[in-house]
């Protein structure tokens, strides 16, 4: 894939003109020059407890924190996502990964069944500017997650809107994601739906809107049914979700359908990468970088994840 310049970076009208060169740099840092994203998810240790991170099946060195960092330190990726408390634990020792900040979560514990899903703000943006600054890392970003179809979407709706208004401020880019759940919502994979939520992600300025891929409907193959989220969120492009462990092969040869064929400009993959040994996380990073950023052939990237 040919690489971008800053004149091909669309620059969002709220982000303050002082900040339009912070904004142009990060995104392209974080999109390593591609327009394209490749982030690696480290959020789930918030979302899905300890879930994700032991029993049978996952590595004992995944229940240790510090995993995901070495991932991220040593594979090529665009940008880290996980909470600001855990980089705040571990930046010190990982100064050179670009850091996107979680901004809210909430754990899995309490069902659809029992409420409706609400996930707060746990830090607001001119704290997070305060830990930049201190810090000196390289906060690139920000991230949240709206229900959509919730009882509670208004309020996250709203909490999205103004956190990314005052990242835009301050030159940092913005990712959401969006799950349609909640009592209201039949089918969380509809296709119509989930194009219905990267509209949603248009409409409150996002650069980014992370949604699970839809499911296949009436013999309409799964990627085929992801151009109308494509294109529903205009010009804020959409990156599929990772989704529960997979057999890597099949992971890799989906994505590659999700962006030659479905029009995706990226993916956000967690425990396809982190529920593995060090050297083969990387290698699987290294793959799905390959095909997302470097639009490498299937079989390219299916040799970055052997070592061939």
């Amino acid at each position: 894939m040919s690489k971008i310049t800053e004149k091909d970076v669309l620059v969002p009208l709220d982000v303050l003109a002082n900040y339009k060169k912070e904004y142009i740099s990060n995104y392209l840092r974080a999109t390593q020059n591609s327009g394209r994203l490749m982030l690696f998810a480290g959020d789930q240790k918030i979302e899905h407890l300890n879930d994700d991170f032991y029993g049978e099946g996952i590595p004992p060195e995944d229940n240790d924190p510090e995993h995901l960092f070495k991932i991220a330190q040593n594979a090529e990726i665009g940008v880290f996502a996980t909470q600001l408390g855990l980089i705040a634990r571990y930046g010190m020792s990982y100064p050179d990964l670009n850091y996107l900040v979680k901004m809210n979560s909430k754990s899995h514990l309490v069902k659809t069944s029992q409420k409706d899903p609400y996930s707060g703000l746990l830090y607001g943006v001119e704290q997070l500017i305060e830990f930049k600054e201190n810090s000196g890392l390289n906060i690139v970003g920000v991230g949240y997650t709206i229900y959509l179809g919730s009882e509670f979407e208004s309020e996250m709706l709203a909490e999205a809107a103004q956190l990314i208004y005052e990242a835009h401020r301050y030159g940092l880019f913005s990712v959401l994601w969006i799950y349609p759940r909640g009592k209201a919502v039949l089918g969380e994979k509809d296709a119509h739906l989930i194009a219905g939520a990267t509209g949603v992600a248009a409409c409150l300025n996002a650069d980014f809107v992370k949604v699970n891929a839809p499911a296949s409907k009436d013999g309409k193959d799964a990627a085929v049914l992801l151009k109308e989220a494509v294109q529903a969120a205009g010009r804020t492009k959409v990156v599929c979700a990772g989704g529960s462990n997979a057999d890597p092969e099949t992971f890799l040869k989906e994505l590659y359908r999700q962006i030659i064929i479905g029009g995706v400009e990226g993916n956000a993959t967690g425990r396809n990468i982190h529920q593995k040994p060090l050297g083969e996380a990387v290698r699987m990073c290294n793959a799905i970088n390959a095909l997302t950023v470097k639009s490498v052939s299937i079989d390219e990237a299916l040799r970055i994840y052997r070592g061939d």
